[in-house]
């Protein structure tokens, strides 16, 4: 039987799918190996089920219910709430930012798991990122449920026409699945709670998603995809693809066609949408610490090898959003989906496991296990195992699924109560008064000290 041969330090930083599952994977591994110290470090101290956020915006599903507590999924990890301030990888040290309430803290590894997942990538535009939502986090949730309801609240009582009709509009960039999901359950919601709102008509709300693809959902099968368009319509949600956003004042979108023809005597055609609100969902990309590191990057990922570890520091594996990997199937970059931040941090825990007992290392294979996307009430598209599904059955398979993907049983049966009142009560319209994020300032440190293993 193999034995380690000293003591060793593993850290993961981002405490997301990927970062909570090869944790979870590490503590099983090393459960026996008291010297396996293992540590986790997370700007927030739970694990946020983002695909149900759509659900949560509209009201489906009680904001905590999507969220697990992070101490609660460890065994024997060691786990750090704190902002990353420096990734050292020659002198093998992560540095944690300090508070008015806590000192930074420098913490020293022997291997290094990279799962620090990404950010809204808005392309550069200005001014959006101040005037558009986004989805990304708990909070984009709740602040865009706030939004919609204020928009019903003021529509209801404006007596200019082309006023309300630009509050009761509502623009969504980006015919993936988080946009596509996000425009079914804003749908929703709006139709739902329309019946406490006398002076609005159901002609008077649209709901309408931009793609600058020539179809929504990349990836699925070309049928359940215009299933999914044809449902959508039939739903009153406007899709234009082929479409790109120009620009966004916070009053008015410009769009434009995404493929111009190629005529220098033709000038594209620029249109207008009045709206108050604009989500954005078109796309992410890597955090700004891991751009900005002396990691080998591609597309702002750090590029790895079939290992999973990075180029030039072999103790340092990166997995998730914030690397960048070749599928070979397609010639593209992996998705940013959950499945396959699993399977890589599957991958990860195994090599590390392997790297310390010295067993050979397993090269990393993704095979995709299939995809599902809510298009609405009782409405969905799903494709597994090469078995195509839609319409309700796809819909109670989504269900089923990813309540079993939920960490915790408590979880669950809230998750499940709260799609069991939905079905029989009216959504609750009360508007909470929570204020959109403030830019992120700097901590002043205090000081920087060692941390003792």
């Amino acid at each position: 039987m193999d034995t380690v041969s000293k003591a060793k330090k593993i850290l993961v930083l981002g405490g997301g799918f990927a970062g909570v599952e090869c944790v979870r994977k590490l503590e099983l591994y090393f459960r026996k190996e008291e010297d396996i110290q293992i540590t986790l470090v997370s700007e927030d101290n739970f694990f946020l089920f983002t695909p149900m956020l759509p659900q949560v915006a509209s009201g489906t599903i009680e904001t905590r219910h999507i969220v697990i507590p992070v101490r609660t999924l460890l065994k024997r990890a060691k786990f750090y709430e704190a902002e990353v301030k420096n990734i050292d990888p020659y002198g093998k040290t992560v540095t944690l930012s300090g508070t008015k309430e806590k000192r930074g803290i420098s913490l020293h590894y022997d291997y290094l798991v990279l799962a620090l997942g990404s950010q809204t990538n808005f392309f550069g535009m200005d001014k959006l990122e101040e005037l558009a939502y986004s989805m990304k986090t708990l909070n984009d949730a709740v602040v865009l449920r706030n939004r919609v309801i204020d928009m019903l609240e003021q529509a209801d009582n404006e007596t200019d026409p082309v006023l309300k009709k630009s509050l009761l509009t509502f623009v969504i960039v980006g015919g993936g699945f988080a946009g596509i999901e996000t425009a079914g359950e804003l749908m929703d919601l709006l139709h739902d709670a329309r019946k406490f709102y006398p002076n609005i008509e159901k002609t008077d709300i649209r709901v309408i998603v931009l793609e600058a693809m020539s179809a929504i959902l990349p990836g699925f099968n070309e049928k359940l995809a215009k299933f999914a368009l044809e449902k959508l319509h039939g739903r009153g949600i406007e899709v234009k693809v082929s479409t790109k956003l120009s620009s966004f004042t916070g009053d008015e979108v410009l769009i434009e066609d995404a493929h111009p023809q190629v005529d220098p005597n033709k000038q594209s055609l620029v249109s207008a949408i009045q709206t108050r609100t604009l989500v954005w969902t078109a796309g992410v990309t890597p955090v700004d610490i891991i751009k900005k590191s002396v990691f080998k990057t591609n597309r702002g990922g750090i590029v790895v090898d079939e290992f999973l570890q990075a180029i030039d520091f072999p103790e340092v594996f990166a997995v998730g959003d914030c690397c960048y990997i070749i599928d070979p199937k397609t010639n593209r970059p992996l998705p940013p989906t959950a499945q396959s931040a699993e399977s890589e941090a599957e991958i990860v825990a195994k090599n590390l496991h392997a790297l310390i007992t010295n067993r050979k290392k397993e090269k990393f294979v993704y095979s995709p296990k299939g995809q599902m996307a809510v298009i609405g009430k009782r409405s969905a598209i799903a494709s597994m195992f090469g078995i195509h599904l839609h319409g309700i059955f796809a819909w109670m398979l989504w269900r089923i699924i990813y309540l079993s993907k939920i960490p915790r049983l408590d979880k669950k049966v809230r998750i499940f109560l709260d799609w069991s009142i939905d079905m029989f009560f009216d959504r609750d319209i009360a508007r909470l008064k929570v204020m959109r994020e403030k830019p992120v300032e700097e901590f002043k440190e205090l000081d920087e000290v060692d941390d003792v293993w």
